[in-house]
């Protein structure tokens, strides 16, 4: 039997999110996790979450968003983690268990001992909410160095070296010099399908198209990996790969798939319930979308015009 659990990332304006240690009497007492616990029967995974939270840390929910789902079997049960990002709440975090609270960031060392099922999340979180493509083919690649560079002044940090039609030569220089600007700004570069020049121009990752996706028997190892999806089967397979992210569209009608039946965000949220990975949504989005993003169960926007406006 699997027992369902709500688990909240309870995210302050500085970056940092909440970990409760399970308090003594508990299993694994001690351990730190995200604050949490079961579905009652009848609850809905947000009246859940609302409830557990109240009686966890005294806050009241404003603005929570569906976020993974992750399986995961302890010894004395298996579990369904249903994640939320929670950006909004009434009140102020306190201790109403004996749990310990600690505000964690990415760039601290992580309290220890951490539950082994929020191992993936933690890598999860910590990509960043905006994933930039580029798009040389149509604006130069020189112009596209610029608003890379500006970009990056501004915090942006994960980019796709699209443009498959650039042509070789220019699509490595732009690979070269678009990995040497990310790197100096602290930012993470994946290259569309082509492992070798990833591996020569020193990119951190790999960005499969939907076709290439299907073909894959095991992830390639050492880099951050991610692939296109346009429905649950491709999503589903980019899951078993265990990649780290993926992208699904198109939400709306693009200038870069012109004529491309889109998704919509019912249609969206629906083919990401229970997605194990972090779903980024492109087509036709700009960067207000984010709020309609996240509620339909995304982590974040990729987008092409989108992201050099």
């Amino acid at each position: 039997m699997t027992v369902e659990v709500v688990a909240a990332v309870i995210e302050r304006g500085d970056g940092a999110f909440l970990l409760a240690s399970r308090p003594a009497g508990k299993v694994y007492a001690g351990w730190w996790e995200f604050p949490g616990g079961k579905v009652e029967n009848g609850e809905t995974l947000q009246g859940a979450l609302a409830r557990e939270l109240h009686e966890e840390l005294g806050i009241e929910v404003r603005c929570a968003y569906p976020w993974i789902q992750r399986h995961f079997s302890y010894p004395h049960a298996s579990v369904r983690l249903n994640f939320f990002r929670v950006t909004a709440w009434n009140g102020e975090v306190r201790s109403k268990e004996g749990q310990a609270l600690r505000w964690q960031r990415l760039d601290e060392s992580l309290a220890e001992p951490m539950l082994p099922a929020n191992a993936p999340v933690i890598a999860a979180l910590a990509l960043p909410q905006e994933y930039a493509i580029t798009c040389a083919e149509s604006i130069g690649v020189a112009p596209m160095l610029e608003r890379l560079e500006r970009r990056l002044m501004r915090g942006l940090k994960l980019v796709q070296v699209r443009d498959k039609n650039l042509g070789q030569s220019a699509r490595a220089d732009l690979a070269r010099a678009a990995v040497v600007l990310a790197h100096r700004y602290g930012a993470k570069v994946l290259i569309n399908t082509d492992l070798t020049l990833v591996r020569e121009s020193g990119a951190d990752g790999v960005h499969f198209g939907a076709r290439d996706l299907l073909g894959l028997d095991t992830r390639p190892k050492g880099l951050l990996v991610a692939a296109s999806c346009h429905s649950r089967a491709e999503l589903d397979a980019a899951m078993r790969l265990q990649l780290d992210f993926a992208v699904l569209g198109t939400v709306q009608p693009s200038r870069s798939h012109p004529g491309a039946a889109s998704l919509g965000w019912q249609a969206f949220s629906e083919i990401v319930r229970g997605a194990s990975l972090p779903v980024y949504a492109i087509g036709g989005l700009l960067p207000n979308d984010m709020p309609a993003a996240r509620r339909a169960g995304a982590h974040g926007l990729a987008m092409i015009s989108g992201s050099w406006a």
